[in-house]
């Protein structure tokens, strides 16, 4: 169980960080439950980081 429950936090922080490089705002963050959010909302803040420092991870 806490495998699985691991994966989809780090599936959230995935989702978020493509999010943020792709220039999307936080308000469309899909999850409501406050660890994914809170993931997905971690994936973005380091990818809006990554895109102001220029960095491109295609």
């Amino acid at each position: 169980m806490k495998r699985q429950k691991r994966d989809k936090l780090s599936r959230a922080h995935s989702k978020g960080y493509q999010a943020g490089i792709a220039g999307r705002s936080k308000e469309n963050c899909p999850f409501q439950a406050f660890d994914a959010r809170s993931h997905w909302l971690g994936g973005w803040r380091e990818a809006t980081g990554d895109r102001q420092l220029g960095i491109n991870p295609r």
